[in-house]
């Protein structure tokens, strides 16, 4: 296991008759951010985590563990619309989902906190704008370590300082392309990226720019996860314990079901309880949305902070598309999440609507292939695989997918979670898949370019792929269509908030950790004013 930080107050501190002034369930990008802001203040706080501290071990580095035998992936069972069983891929670790992911952390653009016309519907405005955000991302992008170019990518919206480290480079076959995409008048730029690397010191750096980082588990500590700079760095201040295997079981109120009493855990199958003057959920959308679906009680039969009925409704997912190309040459890049594309974000030719963001994505091997398609990989000959890998260039398409009340999650009879889910907006997903092939195939410019006629891998995120889930318990100004208030406190109870992607009423097309990260920052600043009592 990775250690915890010399001197941390973990399970062995703690009792199960402590009263603490904040109870943060899950450790991901915000309740591990938060955790990191509020430490300082000096107020007892508790950190329950379902899962443990991820292994350090050479699998970490393996896809064959990684991608086919799903080695860091939940044993969960959860059930779609129709009753099927499916193991979703979410993850339980100290530092939650950032733990495995690929450390992309775009801001929203200015446009998305707004009302936004799709082909498919309609994606509704924040009760909060751009401007008010700005800060915390500003402050996210330090505190996360974001490596990026400001005035590249004309979608970006402004921002109050400079990256805090200067951007990845791209390897020579990334570069070449990044090339060929400018001279046909597109806007390609270096993706904002969370790691910790020192490209002018590398016998220094934290980060060694390898192949397993996308997807992968980071042994070196190198990625920037809410384990290594929210819970790690939270975990040094003597005030603030860790209690890990730790499953938030309900939530329980006073008699008149205004302020959370109680938060009743399993602990290693053991029935404890805890007590906080403020309770934050910061489970993920679809657990978030379970656990108050789970404490239903006289004073709220629907579940907690559901007089509404929106408590788990409006799942949204990306609509997500892994596009693999194939260039007549090898393709030697090891890094190669440094390039993205928002040319068609809010729209593109003949078609006036949103369409998505592309970007690279981690350089796809054999083995991931036999994990992702393990039917088609099947029937292929090894070497065929191998020499499709070498000569992958490998895209990663997202797509905004639209909030609709009928997509939602709801418990099963033993209390697992049923997810109602079917795809909105596909015919802009079409669209920006078709925008990529066309872009590529007019890109022969040089022999040794993309081969004329394209040959893809196209492989669509299905539901069980659940990273960039958001939105069952939206924001908002109004009780009757959301869950929490404009500070993500439930309108319902008045010591409950919810801090992880659930706030979400749109999720826009970019990579949502970064915002998770900024409004876990903001919703501090609010938490920090009230058990000061000034808010």
């Amino acid at each position: 296991m990775s250690p915890p930080p010399v001197g941390a107050r973990t399970d062995h501190h703690t009792s199960a008759s402590d009263h603490y002034d904040v109870v943060i369930i899950g450790t991901g990008a915000g309740g591990g951010t938060l955790a990191r802001h509020l430490a300082p203040s000096g107020r007892r706080i508790l950190l329950l985590e379902r899962g443990d501290w991820l292994r350090r071990e050479p699998e970490n580095w393996s896809a064959q563990d990684v991608f086919v035998d799903a080695r860091y992936v939940s044993p969960d069972t959860w059930y779609d619309a129709r009753g099927r069983a499916f193991q979703p891929q979410v993850h339980y670790f100290v530092g939650g989902a950032t733990k495995l992911y690929g450390a992309a952390l775009y801001r929203l653009r200015r446009e998305d906190f707004g009302r936004l016309e799709h082909h498919d519907g309609i994606s509704p405005a924040w009760p909060i704008s751009y401007d008010d955000l700005e800060p915390y991302y500003t402050q996210a992008e330090q505190l996360y370590q974001v490596h990026g170019a400001r005035g590249e990518d004309p979608t970006e919206p402004p921002a109050s300082a400079p990256y805090p480290f200067p951007a990845l480079a791209h390897e020579p076959r990334i570069q070449q392309l990044s090339d060929d995409l400018a001279a046909a008048g597109h806007h390609p730029f270096h993706a904002p990226c969370g790691v910790m690397l020192d490209a002018a010191d590398m016998p220094s750096s934290t980060c060694v720019r390898c192949q397993f980082c996308d997807g992968f588990p980071c042994p070196l500590h190198a990625k920037s996860d809410a384990e290594v700079h929210g819970v790690r760095p939270a975990l040094l201040q003597p005030n603030v314990t860790l209690l890990t295997d730790a499953r938030a079981l309900r939530l329980e109120t006073d008699a008149s079901g205004r302020t959370v009493t109680e938060v009743v855990v399993d602990h290693g199958g053991e029935r404890r309880t805890f007590t906080a003057d403020v309770v934050v959920v910061s489970c993920g959308a679809a657990n978030s949305a379970k656990l108050l679906l789970a404490s239903a009680n006289d004073r709220h039969p629907n579940g907690l902070a559901n007089g509404s009925d929106q408590v788990g409704r409006n799942f949204v997912f990306h609509d997500s598309q892994a596009v693999l190309a194939l260039s007549r040459e090898p393709n030697p890049t090891v890094f190669q999440k440094t390039l993205g594309l928002n040319d068609f974000y809010l729209g593109g030719p003949d078609f006036d609507h949103p369409m998505g963001n592309i970007q690279m994505v981690g350089k796809s091997t054999e083995e991931m292939y036999r994990g992702e398609k393990p039917i088609e990989a099947r029937l292929a000959p090894t070497g065929l695989l191998r020499d499709v890998a070498r000569h992958a260039v490998d895209f990663w398409l997202s797509t905004e997918d639209l909030p609709r009340p009928e997509n939602r999650v709801t418990l099963v009879r033993d209390g697992s979670i049923r997810l109602s889910y079917t795809p909105g907006n596909r015919e802009a997903s079409r669209r920006l898949y078709r925008q990529l092939r066309s872009m590529l195939g007019h890109l022969g410019m040089h022999p040794d370019h993309l081969i004329p006629r394209n040959a893809y891998l196209r492989t669509e995120i299905p539901v069980a792929g659940c990273a960039h889930q958001a939105g069952t318990c939206r924001f908002g100004t109004d009780p009757a269509t959301s869950v929490l208030d404009v500070d993500c406190r439930a309108h319902e109870l008045d010591n409950l908030y919810v801090v992880d992607a659930s706030f979400f009423p749109s999720i826009g097309a970019v990579n949502p950790a970064l915002t998770v990260m900024a409004n876990a920052l903001r919703v501090g600043d609010h938490l920090l004013a009230r058990l000061d009592g000034t808010a």
